[in-house]
């Protein structure tokens, strides 16, 4: 698959040959439900806790005497029906995180990859530098994104990240910006765009053929 690369100011930069294994296969969108899962499963807390009956504070002394009151017997005052009491079967502090297989997760990465070059959302930038005058300026980097079409986006860069360009990008709502090793399937589904600098490309090719 070949693709036009482009220059931050939306310039011609030449092409790229992108391998049909990792850009082109035929999207399963079962599979990405599943990675999907996994990472939402992951992020989860589970910091959720109620006290049981074992675990309140309260005391253990006889409500009132067994017979005479006509009312009904009552032990103690931590069983659930009575107000101050514990929690029957309530959330406990658990991971929610589960296995997936390595293999599966890089189908995943692939169909969403595939998605977005068939789509026509993908692009291919050649650096991601910041450079001159307007450095770090998130102005500038609004109406360059505007002129590439990414006004909503996800950015991968290369391992290492150009510090002016995160500065300027951090503050554009529905942009996110993340180096090469921190691309995943969700990220990309929730920006309408991908865009990859050429060193992001290569890496997802040798990391997913």
């Amino acid at each position: 698959m070949k693709i036009d690369v482009k220059t931050i100011d939306n310039k011609a930069a030449g092409d790229i040959t992108l391998a049909d294994a990792v850009f082109g296969v035929a999207p399963r969108a079962d599979i990405v439900a599943r990675v999907v899962k996994w990472q939402l499963a992951k992020r989860r807390a589970g910091t959720h806790k109620v006290k049981s009956r074992a675990e309140v504070a309260i005391t253990t002394a006889k409500m009132f005497k067994q017979k005479g009151t006509g009312r009904a017997r009552h032990g103690s005052a931590a069983v659930v029906q009575f107000r101050g009491g514990g929690v029957v079967h309530g959330p406990v502090v658990r991971d929610h995180g589960h296995a997936l297989p390595k293999k599966v997760r890089q189908l995943g990465l692939r169909s969403a990859l595939s998605t977005k070059a068939a789509e026509g959302k993908l692009l291919v930038l050649d650096s991601l530098a910041s450079t001159g005058k307007s450095a770090g300026k998130t102005a500038k980097l609004r109406e360059q994104l505007v002129k590439l079409g990414a006004e909503n986006a996800l950015i991968i860069g290369g391992a290492e990240l150009d510090a002016g360009f995160v500065k300027a990008a951090r503050n554009i709502p529905l942009v996110d910006v993340l180096p090469q090793q921190g691309i995943n399937v969700y990220d990309i589904l929730r920006r309408d765009v991908l865009v990859l600098s050429k060193d992001a490309a290569a890496h997802l090719e040798e990391r997913l053929k």
